[in-house]
């Protein structure tokens, strides 16, 4: 019996090292049958979706042995994750991905950006085309990300790209006149301003010496204005610049309108609750005005982080711009949704979720 068990058990490792051995079975693409035909206006998220494996020591490593700890398997992705903190946040995604055929139902980057194609994205042009907003994340490939904006530039449906890392940001730089929002952080800032001006001329020194947050917030501002107003020039309409603890610029035209096209928003309860709330407990006065010198077309203004107990970091770049992009369909105004965003973010990384398991107005606005 004991043998029996043992060669069951060896063959059993045998048939999952031949498994990662062949080559990667291609995913299963199944277009959503009202993908064509849906008449409800709801924002189109396109990106991946991947399995994150969180592992966590439980005591101090040493050299040479083993480490006790524990390893935790949770959905993840850069748009999945947005589509599914837009849709705890009662706004329904219609989200456009690839699943592999796998254990883990998932795919590796290099994988989605082929499958993941123009071709397949075309498929849903009609819901694209009665979006409020598309979302799509740098994951996708240049040629995909490209089709994608193209889609939604010809029926005037506002793009918000997703920069995802320092190297793939630089993926804005062909479809950079078609985006109407984007979120980098300072160095996905400096890198996304760099890929539109060979040879490379701007850069960002991080300093964590200031004490004084308005003068971190000053500093920052003067070290990332020159990268925020290229792109303004390249024909961004709003840059979202996430700055950790610092909180965030929101930087646009003074003749760009702060206020989304309304025509295919959808006010909700949700949104409802909040604008209320929001209204009530966040003051315009707490807007700062950095005026380009010597122009007045361009504003940046500063909206300041909320204070964390910080459990994990990962996920709330995430939730920060699902935060923004519902709040946003939801019928709020930029302002008032980058502060969701904000809000949304805090909750994140007070979590060990990616994507907290509950939200709540209440929460959100008093947070």
């Amino acid at each position: 019996m004991a043998g029996t068990t043992a060669t069951s058990s060896s063959l059993r490792r045998m048939e999952s090292v031949h498994r990662h051995l062949l080559p990667a079975p291609p995913p299963i693409l199944h277009q959503n049958p009202l993908g064509a035909t849906r008449s409800e206006s709801f924002p189109v998220i396109i990106g991946g979706m991947v399995l994150d494996i969180h592992a966590k020591p439980s005591m101090q490593p040493h050299p040479g042995t083993t480490v006790p700890g524990m390893v935790k398997y949770i959905s993840g992705g850069v748009a999945r994750n947005i589509a599914e903190c837009i849709y705890k946040l009662e706004t329904r995604p219609f989200m456009i991905s690839v699943v592999g055929k796998d254990m883990a139902g998932r795919l590796d980057y290099v994988q989605m950006e082929k499958f993941l194609s123009p071709s397949w994205i075309c498929q849903f042009c009609a819901c694209i085309s009665n979006a409020p907003l598309l979302m799509i994340d740098a994951n996708l490939s240049p040629e995909s990300l490209e089709a994608s904006c193209k889609i939604a530039h010809e029926v005037g449906v506002p793009v918000f790209f997703e920069p995802v890392s320092i190297v793939k940001s630089s993926r804005i730089a062909p479809i950079a006149k078609y985006i109407t929002y984007t979120s980098p952080n300072e160095f996905e800032l400096v890198a996304m301003a760099n890929s539109l001006s060979p040879p490379e001329k701007y850069n960002f020194a991080k300093i964590d010496q200031f004490k004084n947050k308005a003068k971190a917030v000053e500093y920052l501002f003067e070290m990332l204005s020159p990268a925020m107003f290229f792109l303004l020039e390249k024909g961004i309409k709003f840059l979202l610049v996430t700055l950790g603890s610092h909180g965030v610029f929101v930087c646009c035209k003074e003749c760009t309108s702060l206020m989304m096209d309304q025509q295919k928003s959808e006010t909700t309860s949700f949104s409802t609750m909040l604008l209320d709330k929001l209204e009530r407990c966040f003051p315009s006065n707490m807007l700062l005005n950095f005026p380009r010198e010597g122009s007045t077309r361009t504003c940046v203004f500063h909206l300041p982080a909320v204070s964390a107990s910080v459990v994990s970091l990962t996920g709330a770049g995430d939730c920060f711009v699902g935060g923004v992009i519902s709040a946003l369909c939801g019928g709020l105004d930029m302002m008032q949704s980058v502060a969701v965003g904000i809000a949304i973010a805090k909750a994140s990384v007070e979590s060990e979720a990616n994507i907290p398991d509950k939200f709540s107005a209440a929460t959100i606005a008093g947070g």
